[in-house]
């Protein structure tokens, strides 16, 4: 197929990469010089503005940093320019009121629309390893599924339009409580005269088991390599959980959902923000404590 890719940032460039691997023709356009140069060398054609790349292509995929600038490229730049009847993939995690929002008008314009958010980071992105959470009819995820799997090792249909967005930010809600709560407990089994690296081999093994302890271990030099090992570089940053939290504690609001673990969370991920850890992984909490 010929791909439009908008948006070359840390996880869209690998995910661009993965679909000229996988024998796609890639169409490619990023604010970011230095992006599209990346984008360039993995085997993409670059152009000047997303008007151009969106011509003669059979999907658009927009990874892209919220909901503003996704409504946006949508409505200025991709409804009404991409051939009618494309299908549109929005891989951004950004808020369920815009991307229904922006599926219906899609859907009106004679295009077909899912929202597919993923989980994964950077690695998983560079590596195809990422997971995609998908909202949208039946015929649209059918039409997903092969653009989605050269960047993926799992393809969920969550349900209808903005369900992708919903799984996101529940699911980043739990990963962000569960990073939490191991960086306490081994903080305190450390405090306690309990060796980091004994905690995570019997935690590990026991009912604390979790992804945050067995295969991200958020302390340096124990358990799994993370980037802990690398003064909390690279990853999944501060910022970013912090946006997904927010995302999660709006929606909690406006559907009268209770979250006392997710509005903790997010006060913790706020103060390690604003302590100028932003830009490290959220991983990085441990070193808050």
């Amino acid at each position: 197929m010929k791909i439009a890719f908008i948006g070359l940032g840390n996880m869209g460039g690998g995910m661009a990469a993965n679909l000229v691997k996988a024998g796609h023709e890639v169409s490619a356009f990023d604010l970011s010089e230095e992006a599209i140069a990346r984008a360039r060398e993995n085997g993409c054609t670059t152009f000047g503005t997303v008007r151009e790349a969106v011509q003669g292509v059979d999907a658009v995929v927009t990874m892209l940093p919220n909901g503003n600038i996704v409504r946006s490229v949508l409505t200025n730049d991709v409804i009404g320019h991409a051939p009618e009847g494309v299908l549109i993939l929005d891989c951004s995690t950004i808020d369920v009121a815009t991307v229904r929002e922006m599926i219906d008008a899609a859907t009106a314009a004679g295009y077909e629309m899912v929202d597919a958010p993923v989980s994964g980071g950077i690695a998983a992105a560079n590596g195809g390893n990422l997971t995609f959470m998908v909202g949208g009819t039946d015929s649209a995820f059918a039409r997903a599924q092969p653009v989605l799997e050269p960047m993926a090792k799992a393809v969920i249909r969550a349900g209808e339009a903005g369900a992708g967005q919903v799984a996101k930010m529940c699911n980043n809600m739990l990963l962000a409580a569960h990073m939490v709560g191991t960086c306490e407990a081994m903080k305190l089994a450390e405090r306690n005269g309990l060796d980091p690296q004994k905690f995570y081999e019997i935690s590990s093994k026991s009912t604390g088991y979790c992804w945050s302890l067995n295969d991200y271990t958020p302390v340096p030099n124990v358990g799994a390599a993370s980037p802990a090992d690398n003064d909390y570089n690279g990853g999944f940053a501060v910022a970013l959980m912090l946006k997904d939290l927010r995302l999660a504690m709006a929606a909690a609001e406006a559907s009268g959902a209770r979250v006392p673990l997710g509005r903790k969370a997010t006060e913790i991920y706020e103060e390690a923000d604003k302590a100028g850890l932003g830009g490290k992984d959220f991983g990085s909490i441990f070193t808050t404590l």
